[in-house]
């Protein structure tokens, strides 16, 4: 593909991102579990669970997280704060790929921590936001989600971008959340963090699709190829960067671009 101009690429970016950032997007991606939804604690829970395990074949993701939502009786937000010690059973056999039962167990005790110790997850991400940034918010929440008892193991199941991750999936979490798209695809129910401060949620194709418009130079996708691909959307649209998301994945997994 020849060189764009500054204008070219906005222009081409911004037609995909009609393309794909419209409700027919939802009908074969993970943001239809939290859709399923309607009040605003179910749709946190069921997006963050949801976006935790939304690695692999985007099928699988959507079918164990539909299993995720019926063990917790359909209603995510009531099972976290009501369940008993009994009632994690239900949980009992759970897996999607390196998830299983024991993580799935302590997301929903750490979550029970969440709302009851630090008011939410709106809360606890927009506490620790900087003016251009959640990376640090990410950092703090993965601090509190785990300072109740927990294994280890569970541990790598929240990516912390102070150490070096890219976090492609709570950024994506956070996309879902406080984006209002004003297209019914992304929720827009945390007004008191602002879109201009996501970060794009970077993954294998996002990423090579950034590198062939010359958005992106770094080969790893970590926490510095993000501050750079961030750096760049910014300059297209410093008040919805991650809009872009849409085009670079849609051209990605849609378009083998």
């Amino acid at each position: 593909m020849p060189k764009l101009t500054k204008t070219q690429l906005i222009d081409f970016l911004d037609s995909k991102v009609v393309l794909y950032n419209n409700p027919k997007f939802i009908e074969s991606d993970p943001i239809q579990i939290p859709h399923r939804f309607t009040k605003k604690e179910d749709i946190e829970i069921a997006g963050f669970l949801t976006a935790t395990i939304a690695w692999g074949n985007r099928k699988s993701i959507i079918n164990n997280a539909t299993k995720l939502m019926e063990r917790l009786d359909n209603t995510p937000y009531e099972f976290v704060m009501q369940h008993t010690k009994n009632d994690l059973n239900q949980l009992n056999g759970f897996v999607h790929r390196t998830f299983n039962d024991i993580d799935a167990k302590q997301f929903i005790t750490s979550l029970k921590h969440i709302y009851n110790k630090h008011n939410g997850l709106e809360r606890i991400f927009t506490k620790n936001t900087t003016s251009d940034s959640t990376q640090e918010a990410i950092h703090y929440f993965k601090q509190r989600f785990f300072e109740v008892k927990h294994l280890a193991r569970t541990q790598k199941h929240v990516s912390d971008p102070l150490k070096g991750s890219a976090a492609k999936r709570i950024n994506m979490f956070l996309r879902w959340m406080v984006r209002n798209d004003n297209a019914g695809v992304d929720f827009g129910i945390w007004n008191t963090l602002s879109p201009s401060q996501l970060s794009c949620p970077l993954d294998v194709h996002s990423g090579n699709v950034a590198r062939k418009l010359g958005l992106l130079n770094r080969k790893q996708n970590d926490a510095k190829a993000l501050t750079e691909l961030d750096n760049s959307l910014r300059k297209l649209d410093p008040k919805d960067p991650v809009k872009y998301d849409f085009a670079l994945f849609g051209l990605g997994v849609f378009e083998g671009f």
